[in-house]
């Protein structure tokens, strides 16, 4: 019995100590919890910025850009913004009416997108700001025809060989005109067509273009210009141009050079006939004049020796006057009259004289 007591107070004492150490706090110092680290995102930022915007004739835009920081301490701007676009500096408000006049004046276009450039900066440090752009068509229901207009009016008048040359403009509408197309009555040739708006038509007719059946001597060309926008709609407009006959300057220059030249060089061969001519003729009148000479001065030394006493002297002087007669059938068998040659050294030298005339003329 004492054996079971001592026993059963053992396995008390043992409950015991297990129920103490079991109670035991447990002292490991907890972990506090990790604060938030990540950077917070503070840059500038536009938070309701729309990229594009369509706008119909005759409507009204109005517009509130928002940011997240405070609004007060920063200030908008627009660049290269259309005419009548506008946004308040302050409150960031774009305003924008898109009136009709703007477009009939050619200031706006309908169907072509503009770029904006929209910022906002801090108005005590510039270096923070955002710069972005946004985009804004306009388009209209009302269709406006484009018409196209000639730089010229009536009938054009233009010579042979002078240079036609006139521009084709545009009346824009609400489509405008994108290819132009030029038709002629005629084949022209070579020409500068019209294929864009302000083109120039340019076009120099040749000599030969007036045919010599023409009437007037004269010839019509009609020249079309069909414009056509990007939804084929087309106006077209026609130039009636009266061709008429001129000189060919050029080839005339060039024909009277070459007649001039001839006629020189003919001329030049005239002097040289001449000259032949007059030196024969020059020949001839010095030999038929030492004939004349001599038999003169034979005549003269007879006589003269005639009315010497000598007997001998007296005989020579009668036979001298008969050989100044002997002389005078040599000469005209040794030189002969020229009148042939001076007919024609005079007809030469006239013609020279009229063709010299007609070259300075």
């Amino acid at each position: 019995m004492v054996r079971f007591r001592a026993l059963s107070f053992v396995v008390l004492l043992l409950l015991v100590f297990s129920s103490v150490t079991g109670q035991e706090t447990d002292t490991l110092p907890l972990r506090a919890a990790p604060a938030d680290t990540a950077a917070r995102d503070t840059s500038l930022r536009i938070v309701n910025l729309a990229p594009f915007f369509t706008l119909h004739v005759d409507s009204a835009l109005s517009y509130q850009f928002e940011i997240n920081k405070d609004a007060a301490e920063y200030y908008w701007y627009l660049r290269n913004a259309p005419v009548g676009i506008r946004i308040q500096k302050n409150t960031g408000v774009l305003s924008f009416r898109a009136d009709r006049s703007y477009f009939l004046s050619g200031r706006l276009k309908y169907d072509s997108p503009y770029k904006v450039q929209l910022g906002i900066q801090n108005l005590t440090d510039p270096r923070i700001r955002v710069d972005t752009s946004f985009t804004i068509v306009f388009y209209n229901t009302e269709i406006i025809p484009s018409r196209l207009r000639p730089g010229v009016y009536g009938n054009v008048y233009v010579n042979e060989g002078d240079t036609l040359r006139f521009p084709v403009f545009c009346e824009t509408g609400s489509y405008p005109i994108e290819s132009i197309v030029t038709q002629t009555s005629l084949p022209l040739g070579a020409f500068a067509p019209v294929s864009r708006c302000g083109d120039f038509f340019t076009w120099a007719p040749g000599y030969s273009f007036v045919q010599d059946g023409d009437s007037a001597q004269v010839r019509i060309v009609n020249a079309l210009f069909i414009g056509s926008t990007r939804f084929q709609q087309q106006d077209s407009v026609q130039v009636r141009i009266v061709v008429r006959h001129a000189l060919n300057y050029p080839l005339a220059v060039e024909q009277y050079g070459l007649l001039v030249g001839d006629l020189r060089e003919y001329i030049l061969r005239l002097k040289l006939t001449f000259l032949v001519l007059d030196k024969t003729i020059r020949k001839t009148k010095h030999a038929r004049t030492a004939f004349d000479l001599t038999a003169a001065s034979t005549a003269l030394t007879g006589t003269v020796l005639s009315t010497s006493s000598d007997a001998d002297t007296k005989r020579t002087g009668a036979i001298m006057p008969g050989v100044g007669l002997v002389l005078t059938p040599i000469k005209e068998a040794t030189a002969p009259t020229r009148s042939t040659e001076q007919s024609q050294a005079t007809l030469v030298r006239a013609s020279i004289k009229r063709l010299e005339y007609i070259l300075q003329d």
